[in-house]
């Protein structure tokens, strides 16, 4: 059995490979509940956001609340697709040593971003039965574009590391 095989195989390995991931898609999961939907967030958010900046218009909350929420889809999927980023970038360097490393960036990458595109739209889909709820097609663009946003932010910041290198 080769080192990378023997690797892939490491219970130490898998478990700080793939655990990040697992967890990510555990607080979704933990998210998209009817007890985290807007009518609920709003009720404990509200008065967090009173005390720290003064009282809001209702119109001005509820614009506010909903721009918040879908920061939080961008950024929480965002910060997944890393995560899953780093599993399938450590995943494909064991099994595949051959592979150069733009060829391995990129696969790890796009099956990253696909990655994210299931769960968003496997949580949106379990919205859809959730009273208080609705899946929409669209956050899980959103998410995904946050997924894609957060890939361009990394490769930005490699970039100008090394520039500095």
């Amino acid at each position: 059995m080769t080192r990378a095989r023997s690797t892939l195989h490491s219970l130490g390995w898998f478990i700080s490979t793939w655990l990040p991931p697992a967890l990510g898609v555990f607080v979704i999961c933990g998210e998209s509940t009817e007890a985290m939907g807007a009518a609920h967030t709003s009720h404990f958010l509200r008065p967090i956001f009173e005390h720290f900046f003064g009282p809001i218009s209702d119109a001005a909350w509820s614009l506010f609340h909903h721009i918040l929420r879908k920061s939080g889809h961008f950024c929480g999927y965002g910060t997944l697709s890393l995560l899953w980023l780093r599993a399938w970038h450590r995943t494909l360097h064991a099994s595949l040593p051959s592979l150069d490393n733009t060829n391995l960036d990129f696969r790890a990458g796009a099956i990253a971003i696909v990655s994210t595109f299931v769960v968003a739209c496997s949580d949106e889909y379990h919205q859809t039965f959730l009273p208080g709820r609705q899946g929409l097609f669209s956050d899980a663009l959103l998410d995904t574009a946050g997924a894609v946003t957060f890939h361009l932010l990394l490769l930005l910041a490699l970039q100008l590391r090394r520039r500095k290198a």
